[in-house]
């Protein structure tokens, strides 16, 4: 069954096996209220790193039972994102959620090639799934944090995985839309270029698993009265289940601006590693947190 908002998302992942999810340095407040309405869901298995006595004072503050979360002490930031890639490594934990650490102490961690937590070839890098009551379905968009400039090799992979995830949320045929200023194929605009050669390989059977077409500007993609009006035809012009963002300029704004300016739901993971990664802002509400949570339960 095809999901179409997160409330159907966080009953799919209720319906799953608990996944153990583990916490880099959750010390803090407001990580552990985002984790715990997971948990009390029950579609998480929460492990918390970091200083054993902080955690227990920030749960006893929040008024939650310690004895539901697993606490696995570490001496500083840096020895709590080492314990907790080490669970994942040994088969200990499903999930990573990122606590009080910085992006970059983190990723120094995630990256560590003798960590084995990036499998050869693959890039990680972020994806995003959003609710916005003015389309009619979920959306689901890269990279909107992670490659600020991807290439074309890196693109073609991005497009295989946001097929993977749409397939994943239910889309047995998901359509990409590879986004663009214009539809025109233009030489001198590589998100153009890019969005042809993308559409050309899903027509030739190089990319499978959905319909893939471009270059794409983002209202054709979104707005079928306006694919009408400017004379596309195509099955993914106003229907996109997916967006291909030709930067993170793009797609970091599409965010923000849907998120802030008009209170869409929201999600987001970086996939690429040995399991989903949920790095959540301090900015982020609970809610984002809670989606984010159930989206990388449902990809693990």
């Amino acid at each position: 069954m095809q999901i179409r908002n997160f409330t159907e998302m966080i009953e799919a992942a209720r319906r799953q096996t608990v996944k153990r999810v583990v916490v880099v340095n959750g010390v803090d407040e407001n990580t552990i209220e985002g984790l715990n309405e997971a948990v009390k869901i029950g579609f998480v298995s929460p492990i918390l790193t970091g200083d054993r006595a902080v955690i227990l004072k920030t749960l006893e503050n929040l008024g939650i039972d310690a004895a539901k979360y697993r606490i696995v002490h570490a001496a500083d930031v840096r020895d709590a994102a080492e314990k907790a890639i080490e669970l994942v490594v040994n088969g200990d934990a499903d999930l990573v959620m990122k606590g009080l650490i910085s992006t970059d102490k983190f990723m120094k961690v995630l990256l560590k090639k003798e960590n084995g937590m990036l499998p050869s070839n693959s890039t990680l890098f972020h994806i995003s799934v959003m609710h916005n009551v003015n389309y009619h379905k979920l959306l689901i968009f890269t990279d909107a944090a992670v490659i600020p400039y991807p290439d074309l090799k890196q693109k073609i992979m991005m497009t295989g995985h946001l097929i993977q995830t749409a397939q994943r949320l239910g889309i047995k045929e998901p359509k990409v839309a590879v986004i663009a200023p214009t539809e025109q194929i233009i030489i001198s605009i590589q998100s153009c270029m890019d969005g042809a050669t993308i559409a050309k390989m899903n027509e030739h059977g190089q990319i499978e698993g959905g319909l893939v077409d471009g270059p794409m500007a983002l209202d054709v993609a979104l707005d079928r009265e306006s694919a009408e009006i400017k004379g596309f035809t195509s099955p993914v012009a106003g229907d996109a289940d997916c967006l291909l963002f030709p930067n993170i300029d793009a797609a970091n704004v599409f965010y923000k601006a849907n998120s802030k300016l008009a209170k869409a739901d929201m999600s987001g993971i970086i996939a690429g590693a040995k399991v989903p990664v949920v790095v959540s802002s301090r900015g982020d509400s609970e809610k984002t947190k809670l989606n984010s949570l159930a989206l990388a339960t449902l990809l693990s």
